[in-house]
């Protein structure tokens, strides 16, 4: 629901010809849910919850991706707030990574 920094970063990431993938656990309502945050956030998604195009070389339900931004992924950056029940992705310091590695240019 709430932009948690992942607004402005994501939407450069499309402009500059990448396609996003929504991988999730999310289904029913929830899945319906992040699907309209990406599109009321004028985020255009290639995808959720598969690529299509592995689908000429593999049969794995494993969605292939050249980087997965993950909360809960090892080395993520992440955010704590007291309010705040879980930390939360740090997306500056992500769009810091993704420039470093020269997926993003500024």
């Amino acid at each position: 629901g709430m932009d948690i920094g992942a607004v402005p970063v994501l939407r450069e990431l499309t402009a500059q010809g990448c396609k996003l993938i929504l991988y999730t656990m999310r289904s029913g309502k929830l899945l319906k849910d992040a699907k309209a945050w990406f599109a009321e956030n004028n985020i255009p998604l290639y995808a959720a919850n598969e690529n299509p195009l592995q689908k000429s070389w593999t049969s794995s339900p494993k969605v292939h991706a050249d980087f997965y931004i993950d909360d809960a992924a090892v080395g993520c950056p992440l955010t704590f707030r007291e309010d705040m029940r879980r930390p939360y992705v740090n997306w500056e310091k992500v769009r810091e990574l993704l420039i470093r590695d020269g997926i993003l240019y500024e």
